[in-house]
């Protein structure tokens, strides 16, 4: 990998002012030193995107599904190269990374087949006497240039849910990644330069927060897509005044386990959801509610299976937990589970660190005012409590301002009912943990979790505008 990167804007990789420096979570090592973009150099991408915008919107759609075709090919191609960035730059355990490539991959796929379908529809509208003779329709009108911020825990599979939908809903599309994950982001721009489309259909432009505010009121920008913190979110979306916004915010997402549960496919899906990636997840495991019939059997399991995991460099494919993003992320969780144990609560295992790293942590007796409850906790940390009615549990699920995805293990068609008619989520898991998401499915919070959905159609559907066509023939 190449210790100096540029970044691409209308169609060129150039240098710039400033620079940020990468490390390797893990290892502490200088993985590489990117350029990054000012304000002047961040408007000059603006400028590339609404020319762009004119060309993406001219295209047929068999342009731009052969275009799509060709960035999911060529990431293919480069399969160990994407993952062993991510495992690099992120810490993300490598079997882990291969996993998200193939997700990005198929991101890519469903969006050019949805790109080649993308329509609106027939409104019957002589259904009064005045809409006789007439006939209307509906269009997906692009939207025009979109800027998409990217966190650091999906490098590649983030960016592309913003840059797949918005290419394929015919949009331009400038990409922030994260200071600390951009090297994935760019990489996927090299593999964009090859796919055929307008070249500056696709910027990807890493910078200083500082030098983002004008994007608010630009407006040249007609959307803004942000994947990262509800504080950041909701701030972003107070200044972005009468622009679009979508946002897809964090969690600190439940599982409720009843005693009708399949026992051993709960406790292995559920520490993989509390743990995968550290719990640098959106939708990992945090609050787990198990009935009392099966508690104490049940949490002994789950604590054997966060001590079982294997600890160590991303780079060894048996690697199960590595070092969260930085030391101060890892700093941050266990105050707040050693501030849980001081009001009470009983660490069952785990809260032991080394720099970024965090051993495995579960965490009993707590309360819905403490942090590592009511707040998202983003680490490898899941309170487990008991339950002896299953619409306590919902209401135990419910108290709190989050509301991206849970988990319900249950074999009771009453207790699926129910949890489907009154979790106040986006998305009711069923039989699995929050953390599962296939990606051609609607994803998105309610509350302080966000607003509007991903998942390429419905992306898509929050990247164009309707427009109405009203024929009297």
């Amino acid at each position: 990998m190449s210790d100096e990167k540029k970044i691409l804007i209308g169609g060129e990789w150039r240098s710039a002012a400033e620079t940020i420096v990468v490390n390797n979570p893990f290892s502490g090592e200088r993985i590489a030193e990117v350029f990054s973009a000012n304000e002047r150099e961040n408007e000059e991408a603006i400028a590339h995107a609404e020319w762009a915008a004119k060309e993406m919107r001219e295209l047929p759609r068999f342009a731009i599904a052969k275009g799509l075709r060709k960035i999911a090919e060529g990431i293919e191609r480069r399969e160990g190269e994407f993952a062993q960035t991510i495992a690099l730059e992120a810490a993300k355990p490598i079997k882990t990374a291969i996993g998200e490539v193939l997700r990005g991959i198929a991101t890519f796929e469903w969006a050019a087949s949805e790109a080649e379908r993308f329509v609106g529809e027939v409104v019957p509208i002589d259904t009064i006497a005045t809409g006789r003779g007439k006939t209307a329709h509906t269009r997906r009108i692009p939207r025009g240039v979109i800027y998409g911020i990217t966190p650091f825990n999906f490098p590649l599979n983030l960016v592309a849910h913003k840059v797949a939908p918005a290419l394929a809903s015919g949009n331009a599309i400038i990409i922030k990644p994260s200071r600390r994950t951009p090297l994935t982001a760019l990489l996927l721009g090299e593999v964009f330069m090859k796919s055929g489309l307008p070249k500056s259909a696709l910027q990807i432009v890493p910078m200083d927060t500082k030098y983002i505010e004008s994007v608010y009121t630009d407006e040249r920008v007609k959307m803004i897509s942000f994947t990262g913190s509800a504080e950041v979110g909701w701030n972003i979306k107070s200044k972005a005044n009468k622009k679009f916004v979508t946002l897809e915010l964090g969690g600190n997402a439940p599982v409720i386990v009843d005693e009708s549960a399949d026992f051993e496919r709960s406790v292995k899906q559920t520490a993989m959801g509390a743990f995968t990636f550290a719990g640098q997840v959106c939708i990992s495991v945090q609050r787990v509610f198990i009935h009392d019939k099966i508690f104490d059997r049940w949490t002994q399991k789950f604590i054997e299976k966060a001590r079982n995991l294997k600890k160590g460099n991303p780079l060894d494919p048996q690697t199960d937990l590595s070092a969260m993003i930085d030391e101060k992320a890892a700093e941050k969780a266990q105050k707040w589970v050693t501030e849980a144990e001081q009001n009470g609560a009983k660490i069952l295992c785990g809260n032991t660190r080394d720099k970024a790293m965090l051993d495995a942590t579960v965490v009993t007796d707590t309360n819905p005012e403490m942090r590592i409850v009511s707040e998202e906790i983003f680490a490898p940390v899941a309170v487990v409590e008991r339950f002896s009615d299953f619409r306590e549990a919902v209401d135990m699920a419910n108290n709190t301002k989050y509301g991206l995805q849970a988990g319900v293990f249950t074999n009771n068609l009453s207790n699926m009912q129910f949890a489907s008619d009154n979790l106040e989520y986006g998305g009711v898991i069923i039989n699995d943990v929050p953390t599962f998401r296939v990606d051609n499915m609607p994803y998105g919070g309610v509350k302080d979790s966000g607003f509007g959905r991903e998942g390429i159609r419905y992306a898509m559907e929050e990247m164009s505008e309707t427009r109405l066509i009203v024929v009297n023939s």
